[in-house]
């Protein structure tokens, strides 16, 4: 099994106002760096973006690949937004999850991400490409939510 990093960043705002932007996969493109396209192809019974397709290019790792996510979240915004692996062409697996709690007057948003290719990377690489998806994405965020 692969390893996973994480990082987290307080922003100044609500996690409800997070969880509006991490909902916004329109604006991923504008924001997130790495994602060069996204594309809500279903939604949940409450209107939650279900499967999303994305292309990524994170250097060592550029693929277009679909997402099958899950909204635990309460009305305040708090909660966990998770994301699998449900198609790729090199990856085997990405999962992910955002982690939204109260911090003060702010959100404490916790990104974990774990990334595994079926081409052969390094280690090394490999976590190196995760940490730069979670930081760029984790201060694009920061910036888009209190921009």
């Amino acid at each position: 099994m692969a390893d996973s990093t994480q990082s987290s960043v307080v922003i100044k705002a609500s996690p409800a106002q997070v969880l509006d932007v991490i909902a916004d996969f329109d604006a991923y493109p504008e924001w997130t760096g790495q994602i060069k396209s996204a594309e809500v192809l279903s939604e949940d019974a409450d209107g939650w973006p279900e499967q999303v397709q994305l292309t990524l290019d994170a250097g060592v790792i550029k693929d277009t690949y679909t997402l099958d996510y899950t909204w635990d979240v309460v009305e305040d915004g708090t909660g966990v937004v998770s994301w699998t692996l449900v198609k790729s062409t090199i990856l085997k697996s990405l999962d992910g999850v955002y982690r939204l709690v109260q911090d003060g007057a702010g959100t404490r948003v916790t990104y974990e991400l774990t990334v595994d290719v079926s081409i052969p990377v390094i280690g090394m690489l490999r976590r190196k490409a995760e940490k730069t998806i979670i930081d760029t994405a984790l201060k694009g965020l920061k910036k888009r939510v209190e921009g």
